[in-house]
């Protein structure tokens, strides 16, 4: 007897942006980094060659990939390419020293990396400790050597050349998409999973209150392993926009370049980067009528930030947003409230709720602080392979058998419904728009010769939002000043957690319990 032929109609996978949009726009810039412009078809052919390489490679459904990366085209046809082949992506940050990638590979037990010749060195110094990495693939120039030291090492130009078939698509909307790793207060970093369903409702909501459409032209020098930086990449191939990659804010008076030449009308940004842009006298001799709406996060813009960008980009909607990698976004300002809802973080975005509970899980009023809580289809799944941590942001929500993100986060909310933000639940600090668990950093500090103690802070700056400081009590008859420790950092940590400010002190005040309090210290 013949089994009739079953028709499936194929719910949309996040992946299903870039194949859109090479249909829709097949003559279309769809990435401009360092010189190179690719087109939307071009980026999706080389996606499908990479997906078709890792599943050649054995990467299957729910596998984990690490994409170790700087902003760069092939970064983004990683991105996409380990999701058409069914598997769940996490792009680190590229100033990742080797012991915490390795600890990375190791916790989501990473199937494959995908990595930049210029990363080479440290990405197989985290390889040679993975029990699980079977294969690494390595854009540009790698002699042959180098390559067979890796776990199945593959160059990325390989993938064209393999000639193996695109994989069959079977992730569904509720599959794991991406994981993002976030700091906590405990120090280790957190897996942030998040389905293709939360990340297509994310991306549609924010995408839809900044107007966004075929003809902008976003710059992105936020960091890909940032979900600020990454959820451009996956805007733009939603409506068609030309997304222009910049490595860094490092140099400040290069990207007012780029966005003059390439004509930029979306402006992402955090406020270290316009607290640089500030300083530059050469912003205001440029026309900026081009840039139609200008976004914030990661920080309050003060004052003085939003009456700036008001008056360099005349034309331009501003945004204030906020959020978390758990939930990507909470709420926004709309533009025209800026002025009369000063210090606000705005309303929830689009098919999102929220609101506040005392300690006792009780709803408060509008002018009472509390815990604030996000009910929504962008809340993540969890934190992976930690369920007790899990456990502590996902909790029983209104309607039975749901669950709610409890952010941690301490607010209020005024009598029209506005959020404030006014402070963490833990001490986690917020520099250059990065995360630090200061728990990494003491770690750090506490294991280098000389050092008895240190407690880390974060104190306004503003330049940086919050910069790092830290408290040193050193070992008797040693004597070792801040710039040996500010260097030994550099050595170990990513930039952003290096410790801008060192204090020494005799002794560090403790609780009863001998738990060191931060409050004093602040």
């Amino acid at each position: 007897m013949n089994t009739p032929e079953i028709h499936r109609i194929a719910t949309p996978l996040l992946h299903d942006y870039l194949l859109d949009a090479a249909r829709r726009f097949p003559d279309k810039v769809a990435l401009v980094a360092r010189g190179e412009r690719v087109t939307f078809p071009a980026l999706e052919q080389r996606s499908r060659e990479l997906a078709a390489l890792l599943c050649a490679r054995g990467v299957a459904r729910g596998d984990r990939v690490l994409v170790f990366g700087d902003n760069t085209i092939d970064t983004v046809v990683a991105f996409w390419s380990v999701l058409r082949n069914n598997a769940i992506v996490s792009v680190i940050n590229p100033l990742t020293k080797a012991d915490k990638l390795a600890y990375l590979m190791n916790d989501c037990q990473a199937a494959a990396l995908i990595t930049e010749r210029s990363h080479l060195r440290v990405a197989a110094e985290a390889a040679a400790r993975s029990r699980y990495l079977s294969t690494v693939v390595v854009s540009g120039e790698v002699d042959d050597e180098t390559l067979a030291s890796l776990p199945g090492g593959v160059r990325l130009r390989d993938a064209a050349i393999e000639h193996a078939d695109e994989p069959r698509r079977r992730a569904i909307e509720s599959d794991l998409a991406a994981i993002i790793y976030t700091s906590g207060s405990t120090g280790d970093p957190r897996g942030v999973m998040h389905t293709h369903r939360s990340m297509i409702s994310a991306a549609t909501s924010v995408s839809s209150y900044l107007q966004m459409s075929a003809d902008d032209v976003v710059l992105c020098a936020l960091p890909l392993a940032f979900d600020y930086g990454l959820y451009q990449v996956i805007m733009a191939a939603r409506v068609g926009a030309r997304l222009v990659l910049e490595r860094s804010f490092a140099y400040p008076a290069q990207i007012l370049r780029t966005m003059q030449q390439e004509g930029v009308t979306g402006f992402p940004g955090v406020p270290t980067l316009f607290a640089m842009l500030g300083e530059l006298k050469s912003i205001w001799d440029s026309d900026w009528s081009h840039v139609r709406y200008v976004s914030n996060t990661a920080a309050a813009l003060s004052s003085k930030q939003i009456q700036f960008l008001a008056q360099v980009f005349p034309r331009a909607r501003i945004y204030s947003m906020y959020g978390l990698t758990e939930c990507k976004r909470c709420t926004y300002l709309p533009p025209q409230d800026l002025s009369r809802k000063p210090g606000s973080v705005g309303i929830a975005i689009p098919n999102t709720e929220m609101w506040l509970v005392d300690e006792r899980d009780r709803r408060v009023g509008p002018g009472q602080v509390g815990q604030l809580v996000i009910r929504g289809p962008t809340v993540m799944r969890g934190y992976w392979g930690k369920a007790e941590a899990t456990s502590e942001r996902l909790r029983p929500g209104p309607i039975p058998g749901e669950h709610v993100l409890y952010t941690g986060d301490l607010c209020r909310m005024d009598d029209d419904g506005y959020l404030f933000f006014v402070a963490r639940m833990d001490d986690v600090i917020k520099s250059r728009g990065e995360k630090v668990a200061p728990k990494e950093v003491e770690q750090v500090l506490v294991n280098l010769p000389g050092v008895r103690e240190a407690a880390v802070i974060g104190v306004p700056d503003e330049i940086l939002g919050q910069a790092v400081k830290a408290f040193v009590v050193l070992e008797s008859g040693r004597s070792v000043d801040g710039r040996e420790l500010q260097r030994a950092c550099q050595e170990r940590l990513e930039s952003f957690m290096v410790p801008k400010h060192f204090v020494f002190v005799d002794a560090l005040p403790k609780t009863d319990t001998g738990k060191i309090k931060k409050t004093d210290l602040r």
